[in-house]
């Protein structure tokens, strides 16, 4: 009796520890992208895996000219958030819909993930859901 308890808190210690990280995949609020969310170095970084439009998908709206002839697969879109409480803050988040970067947090919500862009006192929040 006393295995089978222990056995179900650790279940539910686990599902809850599961809810409260914020790594692996996301699918972004239209549906059009999928971001694995990674920590490197006590920092959180998010890079694009999945593109609606395909793998060859360029970044034609970037604002360095240099960069519009890459693939969007593998970029970096977030970067450089740092955990404080219930929130991943400090960081960036690149736009390549209009090729722009923004200060950048994030925070769980349920199972969902809220992503705010900032740019001075206008923000824009995305809910994105983890991909299965």
């Amino acid at each position: 009796m006393k295995r089978m308890f222990f056995s179900m808190v650790l279940a539910l210690v686990t599902m809850m520890a599961y809810a409260q990280d914020i790594k692996g995949k996301w699918i972004t609020e239209a549906g059009d992208a999928h971001v694995e969310i990674y920590e490197s170095n006590g920092k959180w970084n998010g890079k694009i895996v999945w593109l609606q439009k395909g793998p060859d998908t360029k970044d034609t709206h970037n604002s360095d000219e240099k960069l519009r002839s890459r693939k969007l697969m593998g970029v970096n879109i977030l970067s450089g958030l740092v955990k404080k409480k219930e929130k991943w803050e400090g960081g960036r988040i690149y736009n390549p819909k209009n090729g722009k970067d923004y200060k950048c947090s994030m925070w769980l919500d349920g199972e969902k993930l809220k992503v705010r862009g900032h740019l001075g006192i206008f923000y824009e929040t995305q809910t994105w859901k983890r991909a299965q």
